[in-house]
């Protein structure tokens, strides 16, 4: 008899992968239509697909200015696609399955605990239900809060403007309404010297990207910090630390032409906002060198696993940092508040710092040659979209498609991840537990 052939059935990694790519192409095709833009003519397929990349990769770089060119039905597009990609669109699908009635399977769990970066199956549903509830009022109380601001500057459309800044902001994407002719990339700059929007924003952006897991730790020991996971120890302090140092940075080094309440106001925002949200309140272009540097560092490192942010994750530099302390120490095991770390964390973090940086240098080193651009200005764009950042020196508007191709894979890649790309490839491959002889190698 003949042999039946095997089903063949989609890694975990490859429906998150899958997911993210058919939501990207039904937002271009969106995109694309004459009722998506002002004018009511079809966009091309180059400017669609990086806006719809970008928007799912809640990156925040953009081929054309959001409010200026995309017409209210293409903004709420736009939006649904950054709500979908900031949440992951696998939780999104669960969301849907759970308000339909429907029963979340055991294979469906896995997908789940890998989107969300969750560390076990076991409590994952009630999990999506506490991130559908904590998304919905942080973006509510936001939109709520800068809505009097929004709505003294553009009228009862502040309304609108204060909704999409508010889902914009929790989901790290940096999409902005704020453009006017003349001034179509000005970001939140016309902002820069009010509390309420900077405040908001910079809530708005440590909340989404401190992680969902983080906040379930918040929200069940509260204040009882050493009963908190080691994982949102790690998370809170190292996101503290990139906010502190940088903000002080900022404060001295740059922007001291303005009055001392501003100054503080960018400084603390400029620090925020490079951990892949993409708003800025002052000209990326006027920092100086070192200033851009620290930008740059910022925005490869991101937020948390598990959060909207991207970039390679605080807990893959601590453990980095931990790996080179025991190192220097000369201590056997690699340790975080008083743990040990696993082996294969320690793997994981130093493949994807490596993956990270040839990856970007690579895209940087293809659009500065491609293009005839400095390697610095390339390299900033470059580190903005693996990082899912969206913030730019102005020179993504004027790339040529090959360059937006290489900016949609870095945007791809970061919000997905290295080891899902990885892991999705090499599923359904056997795994040999033969070993090796030992050898010896001198490194350093």
């Amino acid at each position: 008899m003949p042999k039946r052939m095997k089903k063949h059935r989609m890694s975990s990694f490859q429906t998150i992968i899958t997911g993210f790519a058919v939501l990207i192409i039904a937002g271009t095709l969106l995109l694309m239509l004459p009722l998506s833009s002002v004018g009511r003519t079809p966009s091309n397929l180059s400017d669609a697909l990086f806006t719809a990349t970008s928007a799912v990769c809640v990156t925040g770089l953009v081929a054309l200015p959001t409010a200026v060119h995309w017409s209210l039905f293409g903004q709420v597009v736009i939006l649904l696609l950054i709500q979908a990609g900031g949440l992951g669109v696998v939780t999104v699908a669960a969301s849907f399955a759970l308000i339909s009635g429907r029963k979340i399977s055991v294979i469906q769990r896995d997908t789940i605990q890998e989107a969300i970066s969750a560390q076990k199956t076991s409590g994952v549903v009630r999990l999506i239900v506490f991130i559908l509830k904590v998304t919905l009022a942080a973006e509510f109380t936001g939109a709520l809060i800068m809505m009097p601001v929004f709505c003294r500057a553009y009228g009862a459309r502040g309304i609108w403007v204060s909704v999409f800044h508010a889902v914009s902001a929790f989901c790290n994407a940096g999409f902005d309404l704020t453009g006017a002719p003349g001034a179509e990339f000005a970001s939140l700059s016309g902002f820069a010297a009010n509390p309420a929007v900077n405040l908001v924003i910079i809530f708005l952006i440590v909340f989404g990207g401190i992680g969902f897991l983080t906040w379930e730790d918040i929200r069940t020991q509260k204040f009882r910090l050493p009963r908190y996971s080691m994982q949102s120890k790690v998370i809170l302090t190292v996101t503290g630390i990139l906010i502190t140092i940088p903000a002080l940075l900022f404060f001295f080094l740059e922007f001291r032409d303005l009055p001392l309440e501003e100054r503080l106001l960018a400084s603390l925002f400029q620090s925020v906002t490079p951990r892949t949200a993409g708003f800025n309140t002052e000209s990326l272009n006027d920092m100086s060198g070192a200033g851009k540097l620290v930008m740059i560092a910022l925005m490869f490192i991101g937020g948390a696993p598990g959060s909207t942010a991207g970039g390679m994750k605080v807990t893959t530099a601590a453990v980095l940092f931990a790996n080179a302390r025991a190192v220097f120490a000369r201590h056997e095991d690699v340790r975080l508040f008083d743990r040990r770390i696993p082996e294969q964390a320690i793997r994981n973090a130093s493949t994807i710092f490596l993956l990270d940086i040839v990856l970007t240098v690579t895209g940087a080193a293809v659009i500065s040659s491609y293009e005839n651009i400095p390697f610095q200005s390339c390299l900033y764009e470059a580190v903005s979209a693996v990082g899912t950042v969206g913030l730019s020196l102005g020179i993504t508007p004027h790339l040529h498609f090959l360059s937006r191709c290489v900016l949609m894979f870095l945007m791809f890649f970061g919000r997905v991840g290295g080891l899902t790309v990885i892991y999705a490839a090499i599923s359904g491959r056997n795994i040999s537990g033969m070993r090796y002889p030992l050898g010896q190698i001198t490194t350093g």
